[in-house]
Parts: structure tokens; C-alpha cells; sequence
């Protein structure tokens, strides 16, 4: 499994979650070491590959390295992604909207545009994107954010089609709010923040890491081989009211 992302949150999750699956993955990751070893320790194999997903020649480069050391590249997630804003629309910046987009739209695109004939050269494969909850409504005071999150499930479900008779199948999860480390750093300093967080989820708490890579795993996994172009909710019935 290819599996691109930041240091902490959902990605660790699945992490955990691969190994027991004994599969290959690679993670992107600001300081690798310790979840490499832990992996390894655990029997399974693991590979950092450092890469800013919106250059094309370094996505394209740790594509080549995955296919140097491995041969092929059955399941890819995507899931590296920012949320850096702290306004209302009017209030953002052009640089927050750059930086936004170009971590979680171009990054997805990017990634997408170079594992895809790699699974369509071997005969098949399954991508999941890592999306948002944000992307199926509306986000107050995250809009570039949620406008990033819209436009990766766009290209979720244009590349499942375009896909679909090729044996490659493309998903989306969209996770509500997750205990990762940057849920912790924004609401630890208020506690009232974090109870409405909570209160956002008909289930009355938010999510867990685990809890989204069971989704991930799921999608990659054949028990879900009839299921493209599909936006996954994991978000505690917050979408059903």
C-alpha cells in the first residue's frame, strides 16, 4: 500500500492498521523513524519516501522509487492535506488559498496522475483520497478548506468513472472531526470547544483514528470491489440531520 501523509492523525491509524493486513506501504512523513521501526519491529515493511506532493518531478520521482523497490503499486491513500485558515472568506489570503489548494487539490491530482498508469499497465488497483465532511456541505470559517475538500471528491468520482471498466477503483473518506493531534492543539486551550465538537456527532463524541482506517482498509480491501466512486462518511451520523 501507498500511503502518502503528514506526521500524526488519520494516517497513523492506518499504519497500524496495514501491518496487520501484511501489506506494503509508504509513508510521507515530516520525522518517519519511529513508525518505520515500530512496523518493522512488528514483522511487516516499510519504506519513507520524502516528497511536497505539489511538485510534479518529486511525485513522480517517489512513484519510480516505489516501482524500483517493489515491482508495483496495488492500493494508494492519499492523504496528505492542511487547514491553516482562521476566518471568514473575505478575510483569507491568497497565500492561505495557494498553500490550501495546492497541499489538497494539486497533491491529490498530482498523485493520482502517476499511480493511475501504473495500475492501469499492471491490470487494476484501488485509490482512496482522503476528503472531508467539509466537502459535502458547507464549512463557516474553513472555506478555502472546504472548497479544496468539494474539489477532491470531484476528482474522485471523475477518475472512478474514467477508470471503471480498467479493474481500478477510486474512493473518498470524509472523516467529521477526528481525535489527531491538530483536533487536540486547536480545542486543549478551550474545553467548551471540544464539547461542541463532540455535540457536532449525533454518537456524542468525535472520531477515532482507527475508526477512519477501518473505512480506508474497507475500500482497498476486495470485500468492496462492486464500490467506486463512492464519498465514505465517517463522521458519526453528523451528515445524517
Amino acid at each position: 500500500m501507498f500511503q502518502l501523509h503528514a506526521k500524526h492523525g488519520v494516517g497513523q491509524g492506518v499504519d497500524d492498521s496495514t501491518f496487520h493486513f501484511e501489506a506494503v506501504f509508504f509513508r510521507h512523513s515530516v520525522k518517519p523513524s519511529a513508525c518505520v521501526a515500530e512496523i518493522c519491529a512488528a514483522g511487516g515493511e516499510a519504506l519513507f519516501i520524502g516528497c511536497d506532493v505539489t511538485r510534479d518531478e518529486q511525485v513522480r520521482g517517489m512513484i519510480e522509487r516505489v516501482l524500483s523497490c517493489y515491482g508495483r503499486l496495488d492500493y494508494a491513500f492519499n492523504n496528505a492535506g492542511i487547514e491553516i485558515e482562521q476566518g471568514r472568506l473575505a478575510e483569507g489570503s491568497e497565500a492561505e488559498f495557494d498553500a490550501i489548494m495546492g497541499v489538497n487539490v494539486k497533491g491529490v491530482w498530482l498523485c493520482m496522475k502517476y499511480q493511475l498508469p501504473v495500475m492501469l499497465a499492471q491490470g487494476g488497483g484501488a485509490i482512496v483520497n482522503t476528503a472531508s465532511v467539509a466537502g459535502l456541505g458547507a464549512a463557516p470559517k474553513m472555506s478555502i478548506y472546504a472548497a479544496s475538500k468539494h474539489a477532491v471528491i470531484g476528482l474522485t468520482k471523475s477518475a472512478a468513472i474514467e477508470y471503471a471498466k480498467k479493474g481500478i477503483r477510486v474512493n473518498a473518506v470524509c472523516p467529521a472531526v477526528i481525535d489527531t493531534d491538530m483536533f487536540r492543539r486547536a480545542y486543549e486551550a478551550d474545553p467548551r470547544k471540544a464539547e461542541f465538537a463532540a455535540a457536532m456527532h449525533p454518537v456524542g463524541r468525535v472520531g477515532k483514528v482507527e475508526e477512519v482506517a477501518a473505512a480506508v482498509m474497507y475500500l482497498c480491501s476486495d470485500g468492496a470491489a462492486f464500490t467506486t466512486g463512492h464519498a465514505l462518511t465517517v463522521d458519526g451520523g453528523a451528515t445524517a440531520i
